[in-house]
């Protein structure tokens, strides 16, 4: 599991135009990689519009925005049509990248365990330290909780 301090973890996906964007490509600037569950589902559109409606604060604190999950680039690219996301998103189906983040795990829901995606967020400085993880996201007011 990532702890502050440790690298930015090595990894190889695609975005949402199926091109592939390396750990490689972040280094250099700040980075944001906030993992989510789901594409489209309702906590999900949450987080991605409260970055959206608040995307010019992160750029004008250095950083850039990428969010991850496990919906290939193809449902991604509707979901950033959809609601209008100037970030791209990052398609991790094999899981790697989350489980090297320590964004892959065991959930509870109804009642029923299963492994699935953790919603955290990893701000990483320019050089690919990790700063800071926010374990509890507030979906409404998560660029708040970036940033603030």
């Amino acid at each position: 599991m990532l702890q502050i301090g440790d690298k930015m973890p090595q990894f190889s996906v695609l975005n949402q135009d199926g091109q592939v964007v390396t750990d490689k490509d972040l280094i250099g600037k700040p980075t944001v990689l906030y993992v989510y569950p789901k594409d489209s589902t309702p906590g999900c559109t949450a987080e991605a519009c409260n970055i959206r409606d608040n995307y010019h604060s992160f750029l004008a604190r250095g950083y850039q925005v990428y969010g991850v999950s496990k919906d290939s680039p193809a449902s991604h690219q509707r979901f950033i049509a959809k609601y209008d996301l100037p970030f791209p998103l990052l398609s991790d189906p094999t899981t790697e990248l989350l489980q090297a983040l320590g964004a892959w795990g065991e959930k509870k829901l109804y009642g029923k365990t299963s492994m699935g995606t953790l919603r955290k967020t990893f701000v990483f400085a320019a050089d690919g330290t990790l700063e800071r993880i926010i374990e509890k996201v507030d979906t409404k007011n998560h660029a708040e909780q970036v940033l603030g």
